[in-house]
């Protein structure tokens, strides 16, 4: 990627007539948005002539596409049906967008499930590593993306995304959530941790790594476990502004993704002051 562009997570709440894809992918280019990440969280429907509409409708309108696998992923499950599911859902994300030209997936790898990390990250590295091996085998042409999670009881902290990218390389990157990642620790809210975070990426996957990042942002409310929910980003903590300066200042190329409950405005709110700066 040769810039940041900014995505709306689904479908645009102020989309003319009916609420699909190909409406909202034109509303988004109304607004001049950059594109759209297609939710696939309560499941993935196979239907390979849809997506390549969809990719066709985005190429025509210069719009890039990205993906949210379903909510119920568990790499860590005990139950070989989760599991295999777990596989499905993520691989499934991942055909469908490549279907569509697009750039990357991203999911929720697993929980802890009352056990310590350091079990959990060799059975997760393991079954991401089968994934991976599919993937690659089938040419998708898509990141996979675990994503940094704001609860302490879901696997998924900073450490752990960068550990799985540097060992499984590949077609695996991280998706780097800064809300979740305010939410877990209960910092990385100032100019210096925003600038920490893009530093200990470039140390750990290379200065590349930032040119190709998956960045989900909102507002968020949470308390000593973690994530509660996420808010509009000006009825939050957020830093907006310190936040905007350090991706311009670190000149960090990708997709950003606005999750707040305000789809559109917290998305092209951050636009703006970005490109203002």
């Amino acid at each position: 990627m040769d810039k940041l562009c900014f995505l709306t997570p689904g479908i645009p709440y102020s989309t003319k007539g009916k609420k699909s894809i190909e409406n909202g992918l034109k509303r988004i280019k109304e607004m001049g948005l950059d594109g759209m990440e297609i939710e696939y969280v309560r499941g993935v429907h196979l239907d390979y002539v849809r997506a390549k509409e969809y990719g066709q409708i985005a190429k025509e309108l210069g719009l890039t596409l990205t993906a949210h696998a379903p909510y119920y992923i568990n790499l860590y499950s005990n139950e070989k049906e989760k599991v295999t599911s777990s596989y499905n859902h993520i691989l499934n994300t991942a055909r469908m967008l490549d279907a569509m030209g697009g750039y990357s997936i991203v999911f929720h790898a697993a929980y802890y499930m009352g056990n310590k990390p350091v079990e959990v990250y060799p059975i997760v590295k393991e079954r991401l590593k089968e994934i991976a091996d599919i993937a690659k085998k089938e040419a998708l042409k898509v990141w996979i993306r675990p994503e940094l999670m704001g609860k302490k009881t879901q696997f998924g902290s900073l450490s752990e995304v960068l550990k799985l990218t540097k060992e499984i390389g590949c077609n695996i990157m991280p998706c780097i959530d800064f809300a979740h990642l305010h939410a877990r620790y209960g910092k990385h809210n100032t100019y210096e941790e925003f600038a920490e975070v893009f530093e200990e990426i470039k140390n750990e996957l290379g200065e590349e790594a930032l040119e190709d990042m998956h960045i989900h942002v909102s507002g968020i409310k949470y308390s000593d476990k973690g994530e509660i929910s996420h808010l509009n980003i000006r009825k939050s903590d957020f830093k907006i502004r310190e936040f905007l300066k350090c991706l311009k200042d670190y000149n960090i190329c990708g997709v950003l993704v606005c999750e707040s409950p305000n789809i559109e405005g917290d998305t092209l709110l951050l636009k703006l002051i970005y490109e203002s700066m």
